[in-house]
């Protein structure tokens, strides 16, 4: 029994999917046979009430859907870049420009059919029971801090690669919702009707702001989100890949453990990563052109941790965004008290691995100047 499971895998309060509505949940479970592993079978218990609990509210929020549907969102920034390459840390600071940006909460991205009727009262009532930290790292986190649409997207439509972390023995099939390459069209749709909504939802919320929006999945879906917002922006983050393998096998066996409702086969995680990371700059690789000059900036992680503050002055510059010069006190303020913050530190990689990772990550070695 690994670190993750021994400390998580009764926990029931922090499941990701705590926001789902009854009729997803139960076609959830129906598409995975309701095959859930005994030791999590208070997780669903806990999650077959929240459901019922959301969808009684989310019936409540109807009256907002008008008003949504007649939103106008303008085109989003996104964050792009595979997990553990620094999103996080990126969103975080670009969310801080309160003066042009809005990003989606913990609480909205987790509660995206109810927030608006649930948001104050929730967060009153459970305070105490988010952690100060992410699992994975020495990251705050908290129900007013950014968080990825991802989350929301995975409760709102099942759609998701993050299905996988819920239900791993049927971890292959889930694989196609990275890039919905293969996926049947309805399922595109409603996807892509999700997104919209969320998006318009958000700015119905946080007024007429642009919206900065982070995914590590999004990555391989530009063609996707280029047919929903032509004039979006992008942000590409990469970092030296042996640090992205180290740190997301961390993340395996720390915060994965909140989402199982499987238990998952572990000799399998090596794997996993090694070809989830392939999928995803495969499709990068191939739809970054379609990008409009001016529109995609790419950023080392090494360059962002080094100089924060110059490298998000870089990056308006390079995509056209105004006001950072009012921005930059704001930046500098957050920047100072972050410098005490400590990153994780791991062993180096094994022989073996490195050997491999050289190999399988060729491209992503040579195109970004790694040493393997």
């Amino acid at each position: 029994m690994g670190l993750g499971e021994l400390k998580h895998q009764h926990s029931t309060d922090n499941h990701p999917l705590i926001g789902l509505t009854f009729s997803a949940w139960w076609r959830m479970l129906r598409e995975n046979r309701f095959r859930v592993s005994p030791v999590y079978w208070r997780r669903v218990v806990m999650l077959t009430g929240a459901a019922a609990i959301n969808s009684h509210f989310k019936r409540r929020e109807r009256a907002h859907e008008p008003a949504i549907r007649a939103t106008e969102v303008d085109a989003p920034l996104f964050i792009l870049g595979h997990w553990r390459s620094g999103t996080t840390h990126l969103h975080n600071l670009l969310a801080l420009d309160r003066e042009r940006f809005a990003a989606p909460t913990t609480y909205q991205a987790l509660a995206p059919s109810t927030f608006l009727t649930t948001e104050d009262r929730a967060k009153r009532a459970y305070a105490d029971r988010i952690p100060e930290t992410r699992p994975m790292d020495n990251m705050a986190l908290g129900f007013d801090l950014p968080q990825e649409d991802e989350f929301a997207l995975w409760a709102v439509t099942t759609r998701s690669p993050y299905m996988a972390f819920a239900f791993p023995e049927q971890a292959d099939r889930y694989e196609r919702y990275l890039t919905f390459e293969g996926v049947p069209a309805e399922e595109v749709e409603e996807w892509k009707e999700a997104l919209l909504w969320f998006c318009r939802k958000l700015t119905y919320k946080h007024g007429p702001r642009r919206l900065v929006l982070k995914s590590p999945a999004h990555t391989a879906r530009i063609r996707l989100l280029l047919k929903l917002f032509p004039d979006a922006r992008f942000i590409h983050l990469h970092r030296h890949p042996h640090d992205v393998f180290r740190s997301f096998r961390h993340y395996h066996d720390t915060a994965a453990w909140f989402s199982y409702l499987q238990r998952p086969d572990r000799t399998r995680v090596e794997d996993w990563i090694i070809r989830g990371y392939r999928a995803l700059h495969d499709a990068y690789f191939a739809q970054r052109s379609l990008i409009p000059e001016g529109r995609l900036c790419e950023v080392r992680f090494e360059e962002l941790d080094r100089d924060p503050v110059g490298t998000v002055e870089r990056i308006y510059r390079t995509l056209s965004l105004d006001g950072f010069e009012g921005f930059q006190p704001v930046l500098e303020n957050a920047v100072t008290r972050q410098e005490g913050y400590q990153k994780n530190r791991f062993e180096p990689l094994e022989e073996r691995l490195r050997k491999r990772l050289a190999r399988e990550w060729q491209r992503e070695f040579e195109a970004w100047g790694y040493d393997p």
